[in-house]
């Protein structure tokens, strides 16, 4: 029970690493609500409106009083060459990615209080160039150093921030797109030669919102079996 208690936020919360990451806060004692633009969800939410986000956090704040830990697992992608990746795919990939990251962990943190924690899912893609991964690599990256900035800032205000970066996970997204020449590379690059889990970036996710990590904040928590550790394999 780490997180007893816990009122916490899931964007993305639906399905993938998402919906994980809920299924284990409420496992693990916390009230967790999915937001989505799925209207499976708690609260239906899209990430890239503004408006929309600030109806959530007051909806949110209305009902339980406070909000003690964000998850941002809301994104999309998708594996296009460079010189193919249109402006409209490139837009909307950093919308939802980056710039609503940027929007719902703004609006939460306007309402959290000492001891809340945010954790941003970012990806190895943001952190290593991969072919395909322009638009999402760039947004990816992105809320990389978005978040460590917000780690600067908000620990003035005791709210910690913090990145999974997950690898390869088998989610329904990945299933979409990796098709078995990706995921032979990706077999070769990982020492673990598999896919994650959902499971066990929520593991991830639990640490970083828990007690046990009280003292960690700005971290980038890679989930990748290995891959960003490795150079060259034999």
């Amino acid at each position: 029970m780490q997180l007893k208690n816990k009122i916490a936020i899931v964007t993305g919360g639906a399905s993938g690493i998402g919906a994980a990451i809920a299924e284990r806060f409420a496992v693990e004692g916390a009230l967790a609500i999915t937001a989505d633009i799925s209207e499976h969800a708690d609260f239906r939410l899209d990430v890239s409106d503004p408006a929309s986000c600030t109806a959530v956090v007051a909806a949110v704040m209305a009902a339980h009083g406070r909000i003690d830990c964000l998850v941002n697992a809301a994104g999309i992608g998708r594996d296009i060459p460079f010189l193919e990746t249109s402006v409209e795919d490139f837009d909307r990939i950093i919308a939802i990615n980056l710039r609503g990251t940027f929007l719902i962990g703004q609006a939460c943190a306007r309402a959290m209080r000492a001891g809340a924690a945010i954790v941003n899912i970012a990806s190895i893609s943001g952190m290593r160039g991969s072919t395909g991964r322009s638009a999402y690599g760039a947004s990816k990256g992105g809320v990389v150093t978005l978040s460590q900035v917000m780690a600067e800032e908000l620990a003035a205000v005791g709210i910690r921030v913090n990145v999974i970066a997950p690898g390869p996970i088998e989610t329904p997204l990945v299933a979409r797109i990796h098709d078995a020449e990706i995921r032979a590379a990706y077999h070769r690059a990982i020492p673990m030669e598999r896919y994650g889990t959902p499971a066990e970036v929520a593991g991830a996710a639990v640490y970083l919102c828990g007690p046990d990590a009280g003292y960690v904040t700005g971290h980038v928590l890679a989930v990748d079996g290995g891959f960003l550790a490795t150079g060259v394999r034999r």
